[in-house]
């Protein structure tokens, strides 16, 4: 089941559990996790693009090592709400995350990594160690959009 609606998420996973959010770039993917509860989320890893079968792998050993139940997929819309090729492209990659079996809520994007970036240069995070953490970093605000609002 891929979705749109965070409630349709919530619904789908009544018993709770820990979710994942993905921040899909074209050559990296940033994951997040939160905990059963769906009270805060972590950035946890990137996973470095390679083919799809090898990208596919490397969510289901996640997906079973942390016991993941549903998936967040940042959607890039465009600014004023259209598709993009972009969008395109992550709307494929959730429909090929199916034999992962696990209900998918693609939750809009925008911003994501913009406040991320700010919040990282607020800290005085150097520049190199923000390039190694924005992907997950992202993934932990986006899974935090969704979680909120499911549990509103």
């Amino acid at each position: 089941m891929i979705t749109t609606a965070a409630p349709d998420l919530a619904a789908a996973l009544p018993d709770g559990g820990r979710l994942a959010g993905l921040d899909v770039g074209t050559k990296t993917i940033g994951v997040a996790l939160c905990d059963a509860g769906w009270s805060f989320a972590t950035p946890d890893k990137t996973i470095v693009r390679k083919k799809f079968a090898a990208d596919l792998e490397a969510l289901r050993a996640l997906v079973a090592a942390q016991g993941v139940v549903g998936l967040v997929v940042g959607l890039p819309l465009n600014m004023d709400g259209s598709d993009s090729p972009r969008t395109q492209s992550v709307r494929a990659f959730a429909r090929n995350l199916a034999p992962l079996a696990l209900p998918l809520l693609l939750w809009d994007e925008r911003w994501s990594t913009a406040a991320v970036e700010r919040a990282m240069v607020a800290a005085d995070v150097s520049r190199a160690k923000r390039a190694e953490r924005i992907d997950s970093a992202a993934a932990a605000f986006i899974l935090q959009g969704a979680i909120d609002a499911m549990t509103r």
